[in-house]
């Protein structure tokens, strides 16, 4: 038992970096010399030193990929709180459905994000020169992982 909480820590622990990492990091889309993500749009040299850093643009679904994320984050923090503060207080043979609700509505707004980014960022349609960073792979990792570990913390009884 001390074994399988163990690596269910692990997971959540690793979806929440990987959260962590795709909101901050600044590379969701590049190519070209330039590198976009959710909060800036920066130009790099050839050396890799960056020159310019503006911020995004204010577009609806911008700012919708940008709280999704966020909430996703605060999700995933929350579900980890939870399934801690529930490891202790819960009774024998029950489930822990709030620390799985939460950590499967952290997955779906990973998905969300990801799913509205990659159909309305435009420069990705209209220039073959840009590519998604590593950042957006990683927000697609997250949500498998996620939704995994909020069906393993639905499913998981506590024993003595």
């Amino acid at each position: 038992m001390l074994l399988l909480l163990l690596g269910i820590i692990v997971l959540h622990v690793a979806v929440l970096v990987l959260l962590f990492v795709s909101t901050i990091v600044s590379q969701w889309i590049v190519g070209n010399g330039h590198s976009t993500d959710l909060w800036q749009n920066c130009s790099t040299s050839s050396s890799g030193n960056v020159h310019h850093c503006f911020s995004s643009s204010a577009n609806e679904w911008l700012q919708s990929v940008q709280a999704t994320m966020i909430l996703s984050v605060i999700f995933s923090v929350l579900s980890l709180f939870l399934f801690f503060c529930q490891l202790f207080t819960l009774t024998k043979g029950g489930r822990f459905y709030i620390t799985g609700i939460f950590q499967i509505l952290a997955g779906l707004c990973v998905m969300s994000a990801a799913a509205i980014y990659t159909v309305r960022h435009p420069e990705w349609h209209l220039n073959s020169d840009y590519s998604y960073g590593f950042a957006y792979i990683l927000a697609w990792v997250a949500f498998p992982l996620a939704l995994l570990s909020g069906v393993v913390y639905v499913i998981l009884r506590k024993r003595e």
